[in-house]
Formats: C-alpha cells, structure tokens, sequence
C-alpha cells in the first residue's frame, strides 16, 4: 500500500508506552524500548514520546490481576505507586470511583505518537539509504540456496536475509514457504470523544489509562484531536486482512461509552468519529521476535495488538539478527517455536 495507508495497526495519532506489564521480561523489553526511542529521538532531533503517567486500575477481584503488574514492576525495581479510590479521585477527580477499585501509578508511561513516529523512522531510514518501495504487493518468494528472491510490484529483488513484518497479512507471506502460524485477526477501532472539558484532558493534568478487567478498556489524554481517545482492547470481530470493513461496531461503541460515562463521565462527550485498525494476535498474545524455525535467513516480527511501543527496539533487534544472526536482546519469551505456535488448534488467551 501507499505510506501512511489506514490498513493495518501502526496509524492514527497514538499508541500507549509504559513500563508496566504482567511479566518481568515485558518490563525489561519496555525498559530498552525507551532506551532505543531516546536514540531515535536523539538522531532525529526531536521529541516524540509524550510522558503522561499512566494509571491501571480495576476492581480489587479482576480478570487481569494488578499483583501481576506490581510483581513484575517491583522484580525490575521499576518504581510505582498502588493507589485507592479516594487517592485516585483526589489527584484526577476527572474520575468516578468506587471503594471496592484500585490502581497503579507509574510516572513513565504515556503516547508514542504512531503516525508521526513512523514517518520519523522512514525519515532517518531514507537518510541511512534505505529505498522504500510503496504500492508493490509481493506476489512470490521463493528460496535459491542462499538467496531469496522476492517478486513484488512487477520488479524481483534477491537478499540474503528477508524481514517479515506484514502485520496482519503474515501468514500470506508465510504461505510462500509452505508455513504458518495459528494468527488470529481482530477488526479493533478507537474512538474520539469530544469532550466539551478538554482542559480537564490536557497531557500534564490526566494520564494514560487502562481498565484491567474484562471487557478492558483503555484512554489518553487529549492528543492529535480537540477529543480524548479511548477504546476497547480486543473487542472487535474475527476477520482477515481482505474481509475486513472499516465500519464501526456499534455494539462495540456503546459498551465503550458506557464505561465512560461510568467512571469517566466528563470525557464523554459527543462521537467525533471511529476509526478501525487490525489486530494480529498470536493465541497466547505474546510478541513472535525470531528467526524462523528452519529457516535462519527469515526473521519475523508480530506485534500482538501492543507492539507499537516497542517499534524502534524491534527495528535494531531484526536488523542485528538480520546482519549479525545473532542479538543481545533476550529473545526467548517470543520464540518463534515455542509449542503454543506449533499446535493446529491451540486455546487462546488474549487478556494482558
């Protein structure tokens, strides 16, 4: 497709960065991730993550359980604050709580700003010689003892080493070499609200948000809109990358004003419109970061509907497996051969 096309997951204004998550080697892979956006911003000569603070919180009984996060956060010395109602309340009264929730506070999360970011990373790869080929769907690949020729927009490129990054269209490339993977893709949207109190979003006066139950929910500040941005996480219907629609789910919508107009009864204001993106989700939600089983010249990047925080960390890590076969980036968590990926019909668990 065409740069900047609103097909897949890595558009719109932005995506949520933290360091809080359910498992310790996610905090970690979230730690150098900040790291290689520092770098990023360094060489580019501008800022683009947004630190806002970030706020789990849920019911103290929840599908996905805080202990999770505060273990994992507390394992890599990672600081927090666990937060009550009333606290929560009393620093952001934007919210309406009840006594039986509770929260974690972590001051280093915030927005990675999706379509100004990759447009950054296209910048710099441009400068470093990178040739970026638009509107050239790959028709055929196929493996030369050595080399991999890629048949693409009418013209046939020959590499060493091939990068698969295709989203939600992974396995028709893996189809090429007779592979596949147990993907499920999900039509998600998000939508923009707005709010007739926009002071009261501002960066600075509200964080990032995520509601850790099931449904699970989640927000930002104002950001790219004069509207706050929320959505629900892995709400949407099971589609493929070719029957996929760009229509809101209604039904989707309402239960995410629903919550709002609960808990976030200010923010609430009138649609000001919905837009639709794909999720890729391995069956146990983790990210696929590998070379491919039997195949080393293939490495492979899925991002699991939350990979976008990690971009510029996944970018140097494929370009060392790519030029070295080898990264110091602990991989093993995201194996591509881990024995979930390799059964026909595995259970699927996509709550994080």
């Amino acid at each position: 497709f065409e740069l900047g096309h609103a097909r897949g997951s890595s558009h719109d204004h932005s995506r949520l960065i933290r360091l809080s998550y359910h498992r310790p080697h996610y905090v970690r892979l979230a730690q150098q991730a900040y790291t290689a956006w520092a770098a990023l911003e360094a060489e580019a000569g501008e800022q683009l993550i947004v630190k806002t603070g970030g706020l789990d919180f849920a019911p103290r009984q929840s599908a996905i359980p805080l202990a999770d996060y505060s273990d994992s956060l507390a394992a890599c010395a990672v600081p927090f604050e666990h937060l009550d109602a009333a606290e929560i309340m009393r620093r952001w009264p934007q919210f309406r709580l009840t006594d039986d929730l509770h929260g974690l506070y972590q001051a280093d999360a915030g927005i990675a700003p999706a379509a100004r970011a990759t447009a950054t990373h296209l910048r710099l790869a441009r400068a470093h010689g990178a040739a970026i080929v638009t509107s050239a769907p790959v028709t055929a690949l196929r493996d030369h003892g050595g080399e991999i020729a890629v048949s693409a927009g009418g013209q046939t490129y020959r590499c060493r080493r091939l990068v698969v990054t295709a989203g939600a269209w992974t396995n028709n490339i893996l189809a090429h070499f007779g592979l596949h993977l147990p993907l499920t893709v999900t039509q998600e949207q998000v939508t923009y609200y707005a709010t007739p109190h926009l002071a009261e979003f501002q960066p600075g006066r509200f964080p990032a948000w995520t509601w850790m139950d099931e449904p699970c929910f989640y927000g930002f500040p104002v950001y790219g809109e004069a509207a706050v941005k929320a959505a629900q996480d892995v709400g949407g219907d099971e589609v493929t990358a070719d029957t996929r629609t760009f229509d809101p789910n209604l039904t989707m919508q309402a239960r995410l004003t629903a919550f709002l107009e609960r808990y976030l009864p200010r923010a609430a204001g009138p649609v000001l419109y919905t837009k639709t993106c794909l999720y890729e989700l391995p069956p146990d939600r983790d990210l696929v970061l590998d070379q491919f089983p039997g195949h080393p010249a293939i490495s492979l990047a899925i991002g699991a509907g939350h990979g976008f925080k990690f971009a510029p960390l996944i970018g140097r890590v494929l370009s060392e497996l790519a030029l070295d076969g080898h990264t110091a980036t602990d991989l093993t968590p995201f194996s591509a051969s881990r024995p979930l990926l390799q059964r026909a019909d595995p259970p699927k668990h996509f709550m994080l």
